[in-house]
Parts: structure tokens; sequence; C-alpha cells
């Protein structure tokens, strides 16, 4: 009996497992009610991750070369840096 694939577990099982995975630690977050501007950080860092992750996997972007990878990717980087920038000056205050 041959093997389909060269993988038992395909690649973008992983990626869905990785996810839920970090899904899990902001939820232990949010539960437990740590706060700081670290721990926003942080949390800001798994949401973009998570995004490039499902952009890059389950929306196909990992093969596409030029405007479509970059454009998720930049939005990404704008809407955090934006939102960690927030998260920075209220935390001044």
């Amino acid at each position: 009996m041959a093997i389909k694939d060269k993988y038992l577990i395909r690649p973008c099982t992983w990626i869905f497992l990785l996810l839920m995975g970090l899904t899990v630690v902001t939820w232990f977050i949010g539960v437990n009610q740590f706060s700081g501007l670290q721990i926003s950080l942080m949390a800001l860092g798994i949401a973009l991750l998570k995004g490039q992750l499902i952009g890059d996997y389950f929306m196909g972007l990992r093969q596409v070369s030029g405007f479509w990878r970059w454009a998720v990717a930049i939005w990404l980087l704008l809407i955090g840096s934006l939102i960690g920038y927030a998260f920075y000056m209220s935390a001044q205050s």
C-alpha cells in the first residue's frame, strides 16, 4: 500500500494546530486578567502572527509573489503598528 503524500499530517494541519495553540494562549491571558503594556503588545503580536499565517496558508498567498502577498503583510504591519502605538501612548498617561 503506497502512501499518497510524503507527509502523514499536511502542513496546513500543523498551521491549524499552531493557530489553535495561540488562541489558547490568548484565552489564558484573558481568563487570568493579565494586564500591562507588555502583555497587550504580546497579545497584539500573536494576533498579527495569526493573521499572517492565515494569509499565507489558508488564503494561499504563500505561493503568490508580488502585490497580493505584500498587501496583506503591509496591512497587518500598518494596523499592528498603529494599535501598538495607541497601547504605548495610553500606558504613558
